[in-house]
């Protein structure tokens, strides 16, 4: 009887692969927490872009951050969703006050989402208040079509008429992937806007430059209730394992969790009836690499899907080209 050499060594890359992966996630770097509280507010629709109801979101963020802040200790960064206030941050003075007495009277950083208007611009944004430095400001890059920018909006206005309202301007895309530094060195987060924690070469642009951890904020409210926003953090997951770093998301409605570096969710905000699309506050410790590694994908990116993009279209050129010979080989005859 024949060896199968063929299967034994099958076999043998197989149970080295598999003890190559068990080591690699038992050898964790050293690490330090870094306790995070996340804030979902559920702000209705009508209500979350208009500035008459300012002090009552004032007061919504004021109970529900208080609520975190009381539950435990030692809260190092609060994140907040998207667009978390009526009006722009930065621009009115007002917000800024109160986003900035929530800092300071704490000690700690709070993340959330805003907007920035210009002059003649206008960015959907996160900033980062903090009780001592100046605040540090993301522009959001990658813009979702029909949901923040209408594509061709002047020289197609029919694609305008039919979006309708829901998109009365266009915001504009930022250019720099921005990482917030915060207080006191305890680490450095990558600030992903709605969407944009499902995009994994943007994603690595924010590792790259030093990200220990990935924040999303988000507002998951235009799925109402349906699959959406579970769809979104089945998505997001990927992130963490592609740059092996972990997440946390503040969604204002939708799926407000932490994730760990290897894609799982670690810990999902509820209400006593198991509805993750209620308000609530979700606390809970983000452990940062105090050596953070580069993984091939954060190094590399879709180089792997190049190849094969790569090897299908030359196979399919040989196909081609083979069919053609074929074709005038029959002509010729």
């Amino acid at each position: 009887m024949r060896p199968h050499f063929d299967l034994t060594l099958t076999l043998v890359g197989l149970v080295a692969v598999f003890l190559l992966g068990v080591g690699a996630v038992q050898m964790r770097p050293a690490s330090h927490p870094l306790r995070v509280a996340l804030v979902q507010a559920a702000v209705p629709r009508a209500e979350k872009f208009d500035v008459r109801y300012k002090q009552t979101i004032f007061d919504k963020f004021a109970r529900l951050s208080k609520i975190a802040l009381t539950s435990t200790s030692n809260v190092d960064l609060v994140v907040w969703p998207e667009s978390a206030m009526p009006a722009p941050v930065l621009e009115d003075q007002e917000t800024f006050d109160f986003v900035s007495q929530i800092a300071s009277s704490n000690r700690l950083d709070v993340l959330l989402g805003t907007i920035e208007e210009g002059a003649h611009q206008v960015y959907n944004a996160a900033l980062l208040v903090s009780p001592q430095n100046e605040p540090q400001l993301y522009r959001k890059v990658h813009l979702v079509p029909f949901g923040e920018f209408v594509p061709f909006r002047h020289s197609f206005p029919l694609f305008a008429k039919i979006v309708g309202d829901q998109v009365p301007e266009d915001f504009d895309p930022g250019t720099d992937f921005t990482v917030f530094q915060l207080s006191d060195n305890r680490g450095k987060v990558a600030p992903l806007i709605c969407f944009e924690d499902t995009i994994g070469e943007l994603t690595r642009q924010f590792v790259l430059r030093g990200a220990d951890f990935l924040a999303n904020v988000t507002n998951d409210g235009w799925f109402l209730r349906s699959a959406g926003s579970r769809q979104h953090l089945a998505n997001a997951v990927f992130r963490c394992v592609e740059n092996r770093r972990p997440m946390v998301r503040a969604a204002n409605t939708g799926v407000t969790c932490f994730v760990n570096e290897f894609g799982r969710v670690t810990q999902i905000l509820r209400d006593e009836q198991g509805s993750i699309f209620e308000e609530g506050t979700l606390i809970g410790d983000v452990n940062i690499a105090a050596e953070p590694r580069l993984t091939f994908y954060a190094q590399h990116g879709e180089f792997f899907a190049k190849i094969c993009t790569a090897f299908a279209f030359v196979i399919l050129l040989a196909k081609l080209l083979g069919l053609l010979r074929r074709r005038l080989q029959r002509k010729g005859d």
